[in-house]
């Protein structure tokens, strides 16, 4: 959900839908902190405007870093050669120094021009008149980072929207590999079809093991299960791989593991309030699918809320000794990370 209210997959959805139809708005605004929507936008567009023999005299592609307003304006205000329309294409408009003269132009923006100012992981100001002025006259696409416990959903709906099921441990392990970033998943989601048979409809971990190249034995998935039941040998050994991993960052670590002791935490306040809560009710406080409920049910009996809150208070301290604070300079990122699990069992 986009800060503005404005549901950003349906709007995309919506807004790719015309798009096809050769509906246009004379001004797109496409910006936000992350860029899968927007470029989603701006690719259907570019795909769709103009026919490719029109293309040659009547789509412009240009960079921030390389235009100013006036030059944009000057060629947003020519007319078409033999063609309905014309289409220029500002891609990282956050480069633009005077990005604030382009509401000029959008106090009468021509018919036959589309214009589409692209912004990567940036953002216009909306108090300022740029933003209110395509917002009259065109559309603005505002699409926010989506958190760490919202990926596994987007995830699971991402591959819905694709015809697919993934199961809640595969779609938990993409998560892990690919982070919080949109593009990478779909790139990855694109690599793993690629090599799974010919009809499959359902994505299993196996299928993510193999073609992602990640493996849910040895993840942080892996580990916040093994913290979760307190399997100390188990919580270690993983510990220990995942510290020696090539691409191993301890403050990567130490955010996947608060979010899971936060939602330990969240989940306590949940039940401490009485009765038996819902699959609405747990769904909506621990941000997971039901198939993780069952860990979490076993989480809130190995630590209660004074441990809770302990195992909180060690991350926030090996967070701060992962980013370099109070070790010495010959100590492992990796070994922090097993010193912390060690750590956190003994609380």
């Amino acid at each position: 959900m986009a800060k503005s209210g404005v549901n950003i997959e349906a709007q995309t959805r919506e807004l790719i839908r015309d798009i096809r139809q050769k509906v246009f708005k004379p001004v797109y605004l496409l910006m936000g902190d992350e860029p899968y929507y927007p470029d989603l936008v701006c690719q259907a567009i570019l795909d769709n405007c103009l026919e490719e023999w029109e293309q040659d005299f009547n789509q412009t592609v240009c960079y921030g870093a390389d235009v100013d307003a006036e030059a944009v304006i000057t060629t947003a205000r020519r007319f078409p050669m033999m063609a309905e329309r014309q289409l220029v294409v500002v891609k990282e408009a956050q480069m633009m120094k005077d990005l604030e003269q382009l509401a000029l132009y959008c106090a009468n923006p021509l018919d036959s021009t589309v214009l589409v100012v692209l912004m990567h992981r940036a953002s216009a100001d909306k108090r300022k008149a740029f933003y209110k002025a395509v917002q009259k006259v065109g559309v603005v696409v505002d699409s926010p980072a989506v958190r760490d416990y919202e990926i596994v959903n987007w995830i699971s709906r991402y591959y819905e929207g694709r015809g697919l099921r993934i199961e809640p441990p595969a779609a938990q392990l993409l998560a892990e590999s690919a982070g919080t970033d949109l593009g990478t998943i779909a790139a990855e989601t694109d690599k793993l079809l690629k090599n799974l048979p010919e009809g499959t409809t359902q994505v299993r971990v196996e299928d993510v093991e193999k073609n992602v190249g990640v493996s849910r034995q040895f993840s942080i998935f892996e580990l916040t299960k093994a913290l979760s039941a307190r399997n100390a040998r188990q919580a270690v050994k993983v510990a220990s791989y995942i510290g020696n991993a090539a691409r191993f960052a301890m403050p990567a670590a130490v955010s996947a593991l608060f979010t899971h002791f936060y939602r330990i935490l969240k989940y306590e306040a949940l039940l401490s309030q009485g009765g038996r809560p819902s699959q609405e009710e747990k769904a909506r406080v621990l941000g997971v699918s039901p198939y993780f409920f069952r860990e979490y049910d076993e989480a809130v009996r190995n630590y209660p809320l004074p441990r809770c809150m302990a195992v909180i208070s060690l991350l926030n301290e090996y967070d701060f000794k992962g980013k370099g604070g109070n070790v010495s300079a010959e100590t492992e990122a990796g070994d922090l990370l097993v010193e912390l699990t060690a750590a956190i069992l003994g609380v």
